[in-house]
Order: C-alpha cells, then sequence, then structure tokens
C-alpha cells in the first residue's frame, strides 16, 4: 500500500534474491510460480517467482561452492564481493525453502535428485534455527553457483514503505526434482508458460508486479530454457516510478 504522505527520505531498500526456476515442456518452457498469501505484508495475492531477503548468515565463507566465484557475481550485480556471495547463498537457500528445489551437490559436479531427505532442515531453515552454510556443511554439500544465471536487478519504488533491492536469477529445474507449494507464504505454486501467466494477468485472473511481468515478457521471446540460458544478460539497476492518476496508482517501468 502505497501511503499518502510519501516519506522525504525513502526507506533503504533491504537486499533481496529471486529465483525463476524453468523447465522443458512439449510446447516449450515454463516456469515455476507462487500465488502469495493474501495479506502477507508485501505482495499480498501477488504471483511471484520464489525470493526472499538476503540473511546475514548467507555471507558465510565457510560454504563450499562451485561455479562462479563471489567476485564474478559482484561484477554482474554491481555489488561488493560479499554482498556478491550472500546474494547467491540467499538466492539458492530461498527456492529450497519455497519450493522445495536445491542446488546443490555432494560434488562439484552432482546435483541432489530428491531432496525430501531434507525437508527438516528445510523446516529449521524457514524458522532461522539453521543457517545455509550450517545445512550444507552437516549434509557435506557443494552449493551449486553454476547452475544460476544472473538476469536482472529490481528495486522497489522510491514512494514504497517496504522497499526490496532484488537481484533476479534463472535456473534449470534439476533433473529428478520436483517444485513444490509446501510454503507458508503461497496459497498456490504451479509450473506454466510465461505467455500463459501473463494472459493470466491481462485477463484478471492473476496480480502480478512490474518485475514479474516484465521478466516474464522477456522470457516469452525465447522458444526454449537452452536458449534462456545461452542469452547475453547485462544486468542494470531497474527502479520503478509510481505515478498517481486520481485514485490509481501505476508503476511505470521506464
Amino acid at each position: 500500500m502505497v501511503p499518502d504522505v510519501v516519506p522525504e527520505v525513502p526507506v533503504t531498500p533491504r537486499d533481496a534474491a529471486t529465483v525463476v526456476l524453468v523447465r522443458d515442456a512439449d510446447t516449450g518452457f515454463e516456469v515455476f510460480l507462487q500465488r502469495r498469501v493474501l495479506g502477507m505484508a508485501f505482495a499480498g495475492g501477488m504471483t511471484v517467482f520464489p525470493g526472499g531477503g538476503v540473511d546475514p548468515r548467507d555471507a558465510d565463507a565457510s560454504v563450499a561452492w562451485t561455479g562462479p566465484g563471489p567476485e564474478w557475481w559482484a561484477e554482474r550485480f554491481a555489488c561488493s564481493t560479499e554482498l556478491a556471495r550472500a546474494l547467491v547463498c540467499a538466492a539458492v537457500r530461498e527456492t529450497f525453502e519455497e519450493s522445495g528445489v536445491l542446488l546443490a551437490g555432494l560434488s562439484a559436479d552432482t546435483v541432489v535428485a530428491d531432496t525430501s531427505a531434507y525437508a527438516d532442515a528445510r523446516e529449521a531453515l524457514v524458522r532461522r534455527d539453521l543457517s545455509f552454510a550450517e545445512f550444507l556443511a552437516r549434509e557435506g554439500l557443494v552449493l551449486r553457483a553454476d547452475l544460476l544465471r544472473p538476469w536482472a536487478n529490481w528495486v522497489t519504488p522510491a514512494e514504497e514503505p517496504r522497499r526490496y533491492d532484488t537481484r533476479f536469477f534463472v535456473a534449470v529445474l534439476p533433473g529428478g526434482q520436483k517444485a513444490d507449494d509446501v510454503t507458508s507464504e503461497a496459497s498456490d505454486a504451479g509450473w506454466q508458460r510465461p505467455a500463459e501467466a501473463l494472459e493470466d494477468w491481462q485477463e484478471g485472473r492473476r496480480l502480478l508486479l512490474p518485475p514479474t511481468w516484465v521478466t516474464l515478457s522477456e522470457l516469452a521471446e525465447f522458444p526454449g530454457v537452452a536458449d534462456v540460458l545461452a542469452a547475453p544478460r547485462e544486468v542494470e539497476k531497474i527502479i520503478p516510478k509510481l505515478v498517481r492518476d486520481g485514485d490509481v496508482v501505476r508503476a511505470v517501468v521506464r
């Protein structure tokens, strides 16, 4: 909800990470979407990709890691190496917490095929009783940063009372794993072609925030998952501006 009186000094955005999960399908490819529970403090009722805020413990340098290092991610997202490390860890952690998909393996070239054995740890991560670094170390898992691709950087409009500086990643659903709806933050979840999700939004069956509909529009241009992963991306920070027209508030992206 946008306040009637906009603060003179915008709220400092909280760092966050979002992962666009994709998978091949007979009709092209699909993305995993969740409808957030109504009444949530941020984006209640909106359809979103899995993600959430960075936990300070996500910056733990002891995490076993393979793929592009924090320095590489720092260049892509124009941030510090420490924050880049935390963002990648948050992306993998939040995806696991919210969808059960885990981008990690027992070695640098494997990915777990069934995450059900980690159900208790998943709940402990959600409760923040367990850090992501502790979870990986306990299970002997390696974070697979090479399975992620940088996609975008969206910042909540300055007029909003709750703001996030969110880095968007893309990742393919690992073979054998299943994305689920076992999260208290979503009322439903599932796979859908980007074009179909956009059609649902245009016809009023879904509510989408600008970062989501723009990302879906971009993805809808690609014929398959391989094309998405191969697409060159130059990440720039995007901050929509809210414009009032009477009682109607709309976000202007550019």
